[in-house]
């Protein structure tokens, strides 16, 4: 089957319509996101589909659904967004003031329980500075400029990165002190298989070499299973049943109350990390400073209340 002969450069703006419509499902929902009326974004899609000579996106009374050419092209118009995103980033890099905007990628504790009080400082110390977040606990290639600073549990290998090591994080087993008055508190790690457990849904390196350790928190055996951390903690808080969480946050919380302390305790290496390309860049660097100070400081108190 011959492919479609493009007409004209489509303009990046239509591509970054494109996005989010893909992301949304419909032309008001990602004209609201991007400030543009929903005529703009719907004449935006037509002006891409006439260029590219594809149909992106059938129309229905639910929304836009995308096409095996949507899902196709995406990844490309994906590129596209973080080489534009990254271009913006150093156009500001040469200015010894702090200024501009920081992409981060960290997981979703760290990013929702941990950063936000550092991140407010900086931004009372540096009006002028921006932070875009990712809460992932995928490993985001920052070789790619896919992000700025990367907050990861293991260390990085790449030898263009900046790496810091900032402690180890411990965590453990908990659960809401309603859940332990009714069921109680198992008193061996095997007694777990007793207990309504809350845990991953999908395995990756950590949570395989996690399982050799202990496998009694195999999948099977999971009463409620989420890869979101957030989502396993808000049940955990929940009175759902037992399960994993860094000692400091749970520190926080009167209501949840470790088990099984001295059988049950995991240490997650941790990295701040950056591309060497932007060890001069004044903004990066005060936010990877005052990241990985924060993080120095997680690590060291999650010891004391473990």
């Amino acid at each position: 089957m011959d492919r479609p002969v493009i007409q004209h450069e489509p303009s990046w703006e239509w591509y970054r319509t494109f996005l989010a419509v893909l992301e949304t499902g419909s032309l008001s929902a990602a004209g609201r996101n991007l400030g543009i009326s929903q005529p703009t974004a719907g004449r935006h899609i037509d002006g891409l589909e006439s260029a590219l000579g594809l149909k992106l996106f059938t129309r229905s009374s639910d929304g836009f659904s995308p096409t095996s050419a949507a899902y196709e092209i995406a990844p490309y118009a994906l590129n596209l967004a973080a080489m534009s995103a990254a271009l913006l980033r150093k156009a500001s890099e040469g200015s010894t003031d702090i200024r501009g905007t920081v992409r981060l990628t960290v997981s979703e504790v760290i990013g929702v329980e941990v950063l936000p009080p550092v991140l407010s400082a900086l931004r009372h110390q540096h009006p002028d500075l921006a932070v875009e977040m990712m809460l992932s606990n995928q490993v985001d290639d920052l070789l790619r400029r896919d992000a700025d600073i990367a907050v990861r549990m293991h260390r990085p290998t790449q030898n263009a990165l900046i790496a810091r090591h900032v402690g180890g994080i411990e965590v453990g087993l908990y659960a809401h002190r309603s859940y332990l008055a009714i069921h109680g508190s198992p008193s061996s790690l095997e007694e777990l298989s007793n207990h309504t457990l809350i845990g991953f849904d999908r395995e990756n390196a950590f949570i395989r070499g996690f399982l050799k350790q202990f496998p009694v928190y195999a999948r099977a055996g999971l009463a409620f299973r989420a890869d979101s951390e957030l989502a396993q903690l808000a049940v955990m808080r929940a009175g759902f049943g037992i399960g994993v969480c860094q000692s400091t946050i749970a520190a926080r919380d009167s209501t949840l109350m470790r088990v099984l302390a001295s059988a049950f305790s995991v240490h997650m290496d941790t990295w701040v990390a950056m591309h060497e390309d932007l060890r001069n860049s004044a903004r990066c660097q005060v936010v990877f400073n005052a990241i990985a100070e924060a993080l120095r400081e997680h690590s060291q108190n999650s010891q004391i209340f473990r």
